[in-house]
């Protein structure tokens, strides 16, 4: 995993100033940075997999089922985050508590499309295959929520 650090550290980086601006809600914003970081990714997932031929077709049809259903769950993390980044500085307790259980919310739904999705890839390829594709997905998503949130300013730090 070590050699596509780099890679994810630099993909995440170059999606941070569509990500952390103040006003990000365009569907075509959106859309472009869902595209964009959807090609580098299958890139570096078909490199970190190397699957044989054999599993290629049913491990890319699982995987295509899979992001369509997670750009929706990143596209709602990104409006989340807008929300905040319009609001931080006038937060009261109401805006606060909703903006934390969405996002709680939105954690947990990506919780269960990865159970789901498991089972799929390992049905579609092996549970060693299934098990790889989870752990470098979650790098991946870990990374950019990581990046994404050391540029959010923390919840009073404006006053």
């Amino acid at each position: 995993m070590k050699l596509y650090r780099p890679f994810i550290i630099l993909a995440s980086m170059l999606m941070l100033p569509f990500l952390t601006q103040a006003q990000i809600t365009a569907d075509e914003e959106i859309q472009l940075i869902q595209d964009e970081f959807g090609m580098e990714k299958k890139t570096l997932i078909e490199s970190y997999m190397d699957l044989p031929e054999s599993d290629q077709a049913a491990f890319w049809h699982v995987y295509q089922a899979y992001e369509d259903e997670r750009k929706s769950i990143a596209r709602e993390r990104i409006l989340i985050a807008n929300e905040y980044l319009d609001n931080y500085a006038t937060l009261d307790e109401e805006e606060a508590d909703n903006l934390a259980k969405r996002t709680l919310s939105n954690s947990l739904k990506l919780t269960k499309l990865h159970s789901k999705y498991y089972k799929k890839f390992k049905k579609a390829t092996s549970a060693m295959d299934a098990a790889k594709f989870m752990q470098v997905d979650d790098y991946i998503h870990s990374t950019i929520r990581n990046a994404m949130q050391e540029e959010l300013p923390f919840i009073g730090e404006m006053e």
